[in-house]
């Protein structure tokens, strides 16, 4: 769901008149990791069910990359409150995640609106970083309970984590795309405004 949060961001960015200088002028410290990051994730998501050792210790991997995750955010945490939003919906699941093996519980209730194969995956082996949402299950609430409506373009089931990351992953992209076009536009005013008088 992040890619669709960046997506419709971006959108409503440039309807909103904005621009994509801002992501020009951002400078996030390390900001690099972060793709290795994701696709550190992706790459395991691939092997781990072909490779056994792999699989055994993936979801430490996980938690590792949770962990550096948390650590760039916090690092960065000054970048305005988008930021903050995202530390908080990534720590929310790094909890559920901790708390649980290090995997994310899914509710195989909730996991009805998906493909019914993705529910056997689930019980017959690992599927991504998610494990069966179980009565022994610690902060359930805090896993992938969550069915996307029927109206949305592809079948998901998210944590309260997601939605928060996903607010403050728009509310960063409108601070890059909108409010700092309009405050490079104050400033170009002023600064005409400024000549104009001394002129």
């Amino acid at each position: 769901m992040v890619f669709d949060g960046i997506l419709l961001a971006i959108l409503v960015g440039f309807l909103r008149k904005g621009n994509l200088k801002g992501f020009g002028d951002l400078h996030i410290k390390h900001g690099w990791v972060f793709p290795v990051l994701l696709l550190s994730q992706w790459v395991i998501f691939l092997l781990q069910n072909k490779y056994e050792l792999l699989g055994t210790v993936s979801n430490y991997i996980f938690i590792g990359i949770y962990i550096v995750g948390l650590t760039l955010l916090w690092v960065n945490r000054k970048l305005g409150l988008g930021i903050w939003l995202i530390l908080i919906g990534v720590l929310l699941n790094f909890v559920v995640m901790g708390a649980n093996g290090g995997r994310m519980p899914v509710s195989l209730e909730a996991a009805g609106v998906l493909d019914p194969a993705y529910g056997q995956a689930l019980q017959e082996g690992y599927y991504g970083k998610h494990t069966p949402l179980t009565e022994d299950t610690k902060f359930g609430f805090l896993g992938d309970v969550i069915p996307l409506p029927e109206f949305y373009p592809r079948d998901q089931v998210i944590s309260i984590g997601d939605i928060i990351m996903n607010i403050g992953i728009f509310l960063f992209i409108q601070m890059l795309m909108v409010n700092k076009l309009q405050t490079r536009n104050r400033w170009s005013l002023l600064r005409k405004g400024g000549e104009e008088h001394v002129s």
